[in-house]
């Protein structure tokens, strides 16, 4: 603890993953904002026009994948290569396990705005198995689908023949981490094992050795030469134009008929975002128990590096909201992942950093060991 501080402009913390501080204590992505002010975009916006002109098709079929959801990122992105590029982009969506009504209605309205999407509803069992054992062994309660929305998504590139693949944003650059990529357009698969998956998706895969290939083939990268062989390109969006998530949920809305929830989200302050599924708050409550912050800081932080709010603000908010446990859930968690309510508990606070909580199993909560400064 005594070597645990909190950026200088935002509120990232440094027991973040891969984040960086320079000698004010000020972290790289609150470095990259302010370096996007200042950066010629017009260069980046040639690199993303020739690539799209060597990818465009030329018999009428689809230009490129678009991984969608329904909400604000995909949306924008799919609506930007449409208007402003003039493309036909495939979008393609990878049902979550627990899907909210308003993720369902989110996704039929950006369907009605005008574009085709593939749907994949993945072996639900094999799902659950990913998903279970991610919360168990890796505090990572949707691990199936975070490896089902790169592996499915690239699968269909390569056998569909779309090369040319748009996700929205690097977080890692965005939000804090490595920054290997924010110079190079490329992600490929070597980065997504590594820093995206944090190595959790081979080890979970490997448990399910006793399910045939063929059942497992959208849960699995393609291999380096069928990548070759489909000339597949994997890029960021974020790379092309300076990324802000808040645009993207106006454009979103406007355009492509998405509604925001009618109460905050779980754990923060905002309900526009991660708005189609039941386990992403789950999630980022793990993601507070392993590393000292949670949702509202992740949305404090963009606030303040897009000028919306102050950092005194922002922290009031993440005392407020940071860390609740979003325990209305908690019967359809032990439902979904075949526990019981102790089960549940004992998995979920097993990954508890105990450098920063002490655990209080008799009610199922945690107490912080420390307080954000001031």
């Amino acid at each position: 603890m005594s070597n645990v501080f909190w950026c200088k402009t935002c509120l990232n913390m440094s027991t973040r993953p891969r984040i960086e501080f320079n000698e004010d204590k000020i972290c790289n992505a609150c470095q990259w904002s302010q370096e996007k002010k200042t950066f010629n975009w017009d260069d980046r916006e040639k690199e993303l026009a020739s690539l799209i002109e060597k990818f465009r098709s030329t018999d009428g079929g689809y230009d490129c994948i678009v991984p969608v959801s329904g909400g604000k990122d995909g949306s924008y992105i799919a609506h930007t290569l449409k208007t402003k590029f003039g493309l036909k982009p495939l979008c393609v969506t990878i049902t979550p396990a627990l899907q909210t009504d308003l993720g369902r209605r989110n996704l039929d309205a950006f369907k009605n705005s005008g574009f085709d999407v593939l749907q994949l509803d993945l072996n639900p069992s094999i799902l659950q198995e990913l998903n279970k054992i991610g919360l168990i062994d890796f505090g990572f309660p949707y691990l199936g689908w975070l490896i089902a929305i790169q592996t499915a998504v690239i699968r269909v590139s390569v056998d569909m023949k779309i090369p040319l693949i748009f996700y929205g944003e690097d977080g890692e650059v965005e939000y804090g981490g490595s920054t290997e990529t924010k110079n190079n357009p490329v992600i490929d698969i070597d980065y997504q094992r590594r820093v995206w998956f944090e190595g959790h998706a081979g080890l979970a895969l490997d448990r399910l050795v006793k399910h045939r290939d063929d059942v497992l083939r959208f849960f699995q990268f393609p291999t380096a030469d069928e990548l070759a062989a489909a000339n597949t390109f994997i890029t960021t969006w974020s790379y092309y134009e300076p990324w802000d998530s808040y645009r993207n949920y106006l454009v979103a809305k406007d355009f492509c008929g998405m509604h925001e929830a009618d109460q905050t989200n779980a754990g923060t302050f905002t309900n526009f975002s991660q708005n189609d599924q039941l386990l992403y708050p789950l999630h980022v409550y793990l993601m507070y128990l392993k590393f000292g912050f949670g949702r509202a800081t992740q949305d404090v932080g963009i606030e303040i590096r897009r000028g919306a709010m102050k950092r005194a603000q922002g922290l009031r908010l993440v005392k407020l909201y940071d860390g609740l446990f979003p325990a209305e859930l908690a019967s359809k968690y032990c439902q979904y992942y075949e526990l019981s309510k102790p089960e549940l508990y004992a998995a979920i606070f097993k990954h508890a950093n105990k450098n920063l909580f002490e655990v209080d199993e008799m009610n199922g909560s945690v107490i912080r060991l420390f307080d954000h400064e001031g």
